[in-house]
């Protein structure tokens, strides 16, 4: 089986492919344009061609090895960014992913695992979230997922291409072997952020602390990120074994206050800075809370890192050495 994986250099991307890797698949192409992700990210025996996954060139040039399973992460991801440039999101996360589907068909792709996220639900005013809930995006983002998973499923119904698109909550952490973590530089996921900016700044700032929620704060279901890379392992094997299209969230099914985060963020760093409560911030989700029975039930998920103190102290681990020198 060859697979190809885009953004595989990046946060989620390069987690995954370190799990195929590990549960023996070898033929594992990524397409990245490094924007966001690190060559180094890609470990062998996967091969990175450095490039935009839109670019007809590199997309016909791979798909003459006869690639069997797409994984595509690659996407912009900032919600309140994409409400500042909707355009950007659409253009890439829609157009360019339309293309790729479309390059996909035309070389005989049997199966197709998306990344896609619980932005597509907007906000809700029950929980835990089930796939069955309306899915109502507040923001640019959370449609252009939405979009694409509609695209998936109906090209499934005509063509036979399976697919099965993972919501996800909300990911987190790095690999506990210390190969893999976030973009340093960027910030990937709130624990990273949250280390950065108060490292670099003496302070950390939350938007919003106002919400109709126990401290204020936004509510966020936490999962790690080698346990999100296991699930696509999981959905691809499901699919090799007949399994239909389906659509599944990935949560840890329980949530943490952002000052809930903050307050374990210190405890386990040793870290002292403010915290500054700031504006809220365009297109943000006040509580978003999983259910994975669905991932459970269909393709057998099971999560390795249940708790957020193990969650954050992978994190730190993870931050310490990024911020080592000559590391990057």
């Amino acid at each position: 089986m060859r697979i190809l994986v885009t953004g595989g250099a990046g946060y989620i991307g390069s987690h995954t492919v370190k799990a195929l890797i590990n549960s023996g698949y070898k033929n594992i192409i990524v397409i990245d344009d490094l924007s966001s992700g690190y060559a180094k990210n890609v470990l062998k025996p996967a091969v990175l061609i450095k490039g935009d996954f839109g670019d007809e060139n590199i997309l016909s040039d791979v798909f003459k090895l006869k690639i069997d399973t797409v994984l595509h992460f690659a996407a912009f991801k900032s919600a309140p960014e994409s409400v500042i440039n909707p355009i950007k999101y659409y253009e890439n996360n829609v157009s360019k992913s339309l293309l790729m589907l479309e390059k996909c068909l035309e070389n005989g792709v049997k199966n197709f695992i998306f990344s896609s996220s619980a932005a597509v639900y907007g906000d809700v005013q029950s929980f835990p979230i089930t796939e069955e809930f309306e899915t109502k995006p507040t923001n640019p983002y959370g449609w252009s997922k939405l979009f694409f998973e509609q695209i998936l499923s109906d090209v499934s119904a005509a063509t036979g291409l399976k697919h099965v698109s993972l919501r996800y909550f909300n990911a987190a952490g790095a690999d506990p072997e210390g190969l893999l973590g976030a973009n340093h530089a960027k910030g990937d996921d709130l624990i990273s952020r949250l280390m950065v900016e108060s490292s670099e700044k003496g302070k950390f700032q939350i938007f919003g602390s106002d919400y109709e929620t126990k401290d204020g704060t936004c509510i966020r279901d936490i999962v790690h990120v080698s346990d999100l890379a296991s699930a696509h392992v999981d959905a691809l094997r499901y699919l090799v074994k007949g399994g239909g299209s389906e659509i599944i969230n990935l949560g840890s099914e329980s949530g943490y206050s952002i000052r809930e985060i903050v307050s374990i963020t210190k405890e386990i760093t040793g870290m002292d800075f403010d915290v500054v409560d700031a504006k809220r911030r365009p297109g943000d989700i006040v509580v978003s809370i999983a259910s994975s029975e669905r991932a459970k039930e269909i393709i057998g998920w099971t999560r390795n890192f249940s708790d957020l103190e193990t969650i954050i102290q992978t994190a730190w681990n993870w931050d310490k050495k990024a911020s080592e020198p000559g590391h990057g």
